[in-house]
């Protein structure tokens, strides 16, 4: 009977941490596809919808890079501590190479961030559905000059070659990484929890604004997929995977691999060389030691004392 209880705890805390990701996912589309998953999708796809069907007039493309940054920040500042605030399985996949998060637990999160990204990208078009339609002309393309498919996924360049749109995904995602891992790393200077979430929220700013123009910076499998499949239920079709000769599965497997080289480079560049925490420990006790054992000199009445 306890394990019973046991075993239905453990499952209730994975499901609320599934919830949790879900949620953090829905936020994240809605930005720019709600305004990037419930925070960082929703901002984000939301943001890139209000600016490509105004055709700028309400916005750059910084807005959206910003309206992804605001809502990384805003998810991490409300699932942090709770799940850890999984939005991306490139990070999932990452903390489960370096033992921070359990193998158990990478599919039930990688399907929560995928649900999440896929809700965001249908209220994101709910919301600019009549924008969207003046803006096409009633027509859902992929391609051309009033294609709107690029509001909720990515997509590549014209000229860009398969294998430099995979590079610069796994070279995207690995830069995540380098700067992520060191928020939190004792061995490090880890920051202070609450500077984590801006923190964050700035290296992706960084990114999205330096890394995005060859294919739109994706760095984020759940992010891609989930509205790209939204898209191809809602009436732009099989072009949303069909098109550049199969690109979809490109945002999906370099970020996956990025992130994983990401963190290796961390481990045996930096992390590997750092000091360990109980060993700074000791040398600072050992340090004070002989300041313990040097004698004091005290006179009391006349009489010296040594202690």
């Amino acid at each position: 009977m306890i394990q019973r209880k046991m075993h239905n705890n453990k499952l209730s805390t994975l499901f609320s941490k599934s919830l949790c990701s879900l949620y953090g996912t829905l936020l994240s589309a809605s930005t720019s596809c709600f305004s990037y998953f419930i925070f960082p999708q929703m901002f984000g796809c939301a943001a890139l919808a209000q600016v490509k069907t105004s055709r700028g007039s309400k916005g750059q493309y910084l807005s959206a890079n910003m309206a992804f940054s605001v809502g990384h920040f805003s998810h991490l500042c409300c699932l942090l501590p709770h799940s850890g605030a999984h939005m991306n399985p490139a990070v999932s996949l990452s903390c489960c190479v370096l033992g921070r998060l359990a193998w158990s637990k990478l599919l039930p999160y990688c399907l929560a961030q995928v649900i999440g990204a896929f809700l965001a990208a249908g209220l994101v078009f709910l919301m600019y559905h009549d924008a969207i339609m003046s803006y096409s002309g009633g027509v859902l393309t992929v391609y051309g000059p009033n294609e709107t498919a690029s509001i909720f996924a990515t997509y590549p360049v014209e000229f860009l070659s398969l294998g430099s749109s995979f590079l610069d995904q796994v070279v995207g995602t690995g830069m995540v990484l380098l700067c992520f891992l060191p928020l939190d790393d004792q061995q490090n200077s880890p920051a202070p929890p609450d500077l984590v979430p801006p923190l964050a929220a700035t290296v992706l700013l960084g990114v999205s604004m330096s890394m995005s123009y060859n294919c739109g910076g994706g760095i984020n499998p759940a992010r891609d997929f989930g509205p790209r499949l939204f898209t191809f239920m809602a009436g732009w079709g099989s072009d949303v995977f069909t098109c550049y000769n199969y690109w979809f599965w490109v945002p999906i497997a370099a970020p996956m691999l990025g992130a994983v080289i990401g963190s290796y480079i961390y481990l045996i560049f930096i992390q590997w060389h750092l000091p360990d925490p109980d060993t700074d420990t000791c040398a600072n006790a050992l340090n004070i030691l002989p300041k313990l054992e040097e004698v004091e000199t005290i006179t009391q009445n006349g009489t010296e004392h040594k202690f």
